[in-house]
């Protein structure tokens, strides 16, 4: 777990990322947490059933790169959102983050802050350099967590920017 003034950030296990594809606050119980209003967008869902939840079956990986990271807030004891890599390094260094925040928790600051620690963590880890990320052209509030954490862009292409960010 990685901890911050307002958040906690928790790396879901192969079992609660079951319950968290239920929706049914079954893994808010397991987390003694208050009930959440969130949803599974499409994309998540193909990511989960396709390749986090996948990924951590396989004990051979490192699930901390491929798991979501949910992020809670202290002051209500709730999910907000969720943070994940999209698997371990390549021969390169590189892995790419990806989030997401629960609608009535946007505009508050708590994923950029939870994407600063991530950050941190990362660094900390011997075969990470670089973090990757992409986000659509129109979504400027995904782009500020990204600028405001030191993410430089790289390319744009077909309404998708992409980003970087070395950590060694």
């Amino acid at each position: 777990m990685i901890e911050t003034e307002r958040l906690i950030l928790r790396p879901l296990t192969y079992e609660q990322l079951l319950k968290y594809g239920k929706s049914d606050n079954s893994l808010e119980e397991e987390l003694n947490l208050e009930k959440s209003p969130r949803s599974i967008s499409p994309e998540l869902r193909e990511a989960l059933d396709y390749g986090i939840i996948p990924n951590v079956a396989d004990e051979t990986q490192n699930y901390l790169f491929s798991t979501l990271w949910t992020i809670i807030l202290k002051e209500s004891n709730r999910m907000v959102g969720d943070v994940c890599f999209k698997g371990e390094p390549n021969i390169d260094g590189e892995i790419e983050i990806s989030y997401g925040t629960h609608f009535e928790f946007r505009r508050k600051g708590y994923m950029t802050e939870a994407v600063s620690e991530m950050l941190k963590w990362a660094k900390k880890q011997p075969d990470v350099r670089k973090l990757l990320a992409n986000t659509e052209k129109r979504n400027f509030s995904s782009q500020r967590v990204l600028r405001n954490n030191g993410f430089s862009q790289i390319v744009e292409a077909d309404g998708i920017i992409y980003w970087e960010i070395r950590v060694k």
